[in-house]
Parts: C-alpha cells; sequence; structure tokens
C-alpha cells in the first residue's frame, strides 16, 4: 500500500518540478513593455439608404462575402424612374427650343445684311440725289429692324441654353438618385446582419445591412496613467490570441486622450487601476486580410505595446504568424 502512495507522490514531484522549470524559463517581460487584455474587433460598416422606398431585392444573407460595388439591396425605383424620364423629356423640349434659335438667328442675321446693303445702297443714291430722304429713313427703319430681331432671337438662345443646362442638371440628380435606389458594398467585407427584409418600407437614412471590414481588425486595451507619457501612436505592438499559437503584428492606432474607470473585464500586471487610458491596436491590412477567415470579433487575448524603440522584442513576442 505504501508503494503506490510513494510512487504517487514522486510523480507529483517530478511534475511539479518541471512545472516550475517551465516557468523559470520564461523570461519576465522588460520594464519598458507592457501589456493588457482585450478583445478583437472588426471595425463595422452600417450601410444605410440616401432615399425613402419600399426594398424589392436583397441578394445577401447573415455571412455573405460580398465585394466593393456588390449589390446589398435594390429599392422600387418607378418613382425615380419616372422622374428621370420627366428631366430627359425637359432637356430635349430645351434643346429644341434652343436648335430653334439658332435657327432663327441665321436668318435674321441674312435679313440683316440684306436691309444693310439696301441702306449703303440708298445712301450712295440720295448723295446723287437720286432718292429722297424718306427713302432713306425707310432703308435705315429696315435695317435697325433687322438688328432687333438678331438681338432678340439671341437672347431666346441664351434662355433656351440655360433651360437645357437646368434641366441637364435635373437629369443627372434623378439619374443619380435613380441609381441609389441599388444600394451597393462601398467595400469588400462580410455581412454581419440583415435589418430590413424584402417589402419593407424604409425611410431616407435608414439602415439596411451591417458589414465588417475584415481589413480593419484591431484589439482595445486599457493602460495606466504612469504609462501614458511613454506611448506613442504608431508605436509597434503585438496580439496574442487565446488559442492560437501565433504573435500578429500589429501598431498603435490610438490613445485616448481622457481616463476612465477601468472596465471589469480588463486585468492589469498588478493591482487593479482605478483610472485607465484606452488604446487601440491595429493589425496590418494586408495580415488581416491575410487571415479574414481566422480573426474574427470578440477573440481574447492580450495586446502588448513597447514603449521604448530600443528594447528588443523577447523571444516569446516575436511575431510568428499562424500557418
Amino acid at each position: 500500500m505504501k508503494k503506490p502512495i510513494a510512487v504517487l507522490l514522486i510523480a507529483a514531484l517530478a511534475a511539479g518540478g518541471w512545472y516550475y522549470y517551465q516557468q523559470q524559463q520564461k523570461s519576465p517581460l522588460p520594464d519598458s513593455i507592457t501589456y493588457s487584455n482585450g478583445r478583437l474587433e472588426l471595425n463595422r460598416l452600417d450601410i444605410a439608404s440616401l432615399y425613402p422606398g419600399r426594398i424589392k431585392a436583397m441578394p445577401v444573407d447573415e455571412g455573405s462575402i460580398v465585394k466593393e460595388g456588390d449589390v446589398l439591396a435594390e429599392l422600387s425605383s418607378d418613382t425615380s424612374e419616372s422622374r428621370v424620364a420627366a428631366a430627359k423629356a425637359q432637356k430635349q423640349r430645351a434643346q429644341e427650343s434652343t436648335a430653334r434659335a439658332d435657327a432663327e438667328i441665321r436668318s435674321y442675321e441674312q435679313q440683316l445684311k440684306v436691309a444693310q446693303l439696301e441702306l449703303d445702297n440708298a445712301l450712295n443714291m440720295r448723295r446723287e440725289d437720286l432718292v429722297s430722304d424718306s427713302e432713306v429713313r425707310k432703308r435705315r427703319a429696315s435695317r435697325d429692324s433687322a438688328a432687333a430681331s438678331v438681338q432678340a432671337a439671341k437672347a431666346a438662345r441664351a434662355e433656351s441654353l440655360a433651360a437645357v443646362n437646368a434641366a441637364g442638371a435635373q437629369e443627372t440628380e434623378a439619374t443619380s438618385a435613380n441609381q441609389d435606389m441599388t444600394i451597393r458594398s462601398p467595400k469588400a467585407g462580410l455581412v454581419e446582419y440583415r435589418i430590413a427584409e424584402i417589402g419593407s418600407v424604409i425611410a431616407a437614412g435608414n439602415k439596411v445591412v451591417g458589414l465588417l471590414d475584415p481589413a480593419d481588425v484591431s484589439m482595445n486595451i486599457f493602460l495606466p496613467n504612469r504609462q501614458m507619457s511613454r506611448l506613442k501612436v504608431g508605436g509597434e505592438a503585438r496580439i496574442v490570441l487565446d488559442g492560437l499559437n501565433a504573435v500578429f503584428p500589429a501598431r498603435v492606432a490610438f490613445i485616448a486622450t481622457d481616463a476612465q474607470f477601468t472596465p471589469k473585464a480588463v486585468e492589469t500586471q498588478t493591482e487593479r487601476d482605478k483610472l485607465m487610458f484606452k488604446v487601440k491596436l491595429k493589425i496590418p491590412e494586408a495580415t488581416a486580410l491575410q487571415y479574414q477567415g481566422l480573426l474574427k470579433g470578440g477573440m481574447t487575448g492580450n495586446g502588448y505595446v513597447r514603449m521604448d524603440e530600443q528594447t528588443p522584442w523577447p523571444s516569446e513576442l516575436a511575431v510568428k504568424l499562424p500557418k
């Protein structure tokens, strides 16, 4: 009976010794490297409609992977299409008025040339006393009338051109509004949720789809006030996620300007500090996209920040990406 107990005791001591040895092999972090726990976050984009309408199609579901420009939802466009047609018709009428004004200008300019020739001829004949003064006055009146007609036609043409430009602007606006009835993804991403459904009537500005950006992955950690003077935006960082044998590179993307009470889920290296500063660590876009199927919002882990660029990273925090 004593022999099995002795064997178990020796085994326990050996296991304890091995654990102690392993712990001793882990080098403590340098004073210039600090860390805190946090959760991975993917940037969320709430895609909304610019205009009111009834949703007639939604070709995406939760979990759908979309590319930039892919259709997320389509709104009924009967009204917007009729506005485009009306604007085009108005522009066409204005262009026709401009064409008529151009024809009138050419006609009146020709009449003006004839009237000017007749006036010049009458003046020459008057000097030779071949026509009366009344005839000269008559020719001058005809010339002046033709000149006035040219000016009136040019004014009408200017009004027609203004109408063309106004109708063109209305057509552009109506076309843009009609195109916006089809809601497209502003960038590649993952559909997190659908807020609206087919048949829903939405107002302008209503959210339709929630999109996760797999290229924008970060972790918020909280660090005490005493370390803030040594941190800077752009500083090098590391992210280690629970359950993954990997070390992801990161950069300090944001440092809060105001302290806040420490969130309950945050653990610190020392005893709990009352006030902490939020620090955002962001994984490089290329790395985030490379592992977009692996990196998910809510994954827990630790974020490490190097406060002195001269301090080398410990071997256990060297970048090690998943294979």
